[in-house]
């Protein structure tokens, strides 16, 4: 079992940035596969990033390449998704996700633990 709560979400001018967390407990953190996906209101859950069990291996969707960077503490039992370059269209509830020794999927279906998701509000 896994529990996962995400934080750091926000109200950002287009341009800024924010850092989101998203904090593990109930199982060992490190043997975790973890993702971020967002969704908007009246949209289908989206594929944002993801890393791999191992932290070597990660994967963007086009839309934030280049501009989000996800990361890992595993001391901390945290993943973590720095978004820069902030876009109004970036604006979405976005959910942390979790699966044992994935290595890294864009697909909702491979993940089995999910977040309640944290508020990302980006104004022009």
């Amino acid at each position: 079992q896994v529990q996962l709560v995400e934080s750091g979400g926000g109200l950002v001018q287009a341009g800024g940035s924010l850092r989101l967390s998203c904090a593990a407990s109930g199982r060992t953190f490190s043997n975790l596969a973890m993702a971020w996906f967002r969704q908007a209101p009246g949209m289908e859950r989206e594929f944002v990033a993801t890393i791999g069990w191992t932290g070597r291996t990660t994967y963007y969707s086009d839309s934030v390449k280049g501009r989000f960077t996800i990361s890992r503490d595993n001391a901390k039992n945290t993943v973590y998704l720095q978004m820069n370059s902030l876009r109004p269209e970036d604006t979405a509830v976005y959910v942390c996700a979790s699966v044992p020794f994935g290595g890294g999927s864009r697909e909702r279906y491979d993940y089995n633990y999910w977040g309640q998701g944290t508020q990302v509000t980006v104004s022009s």
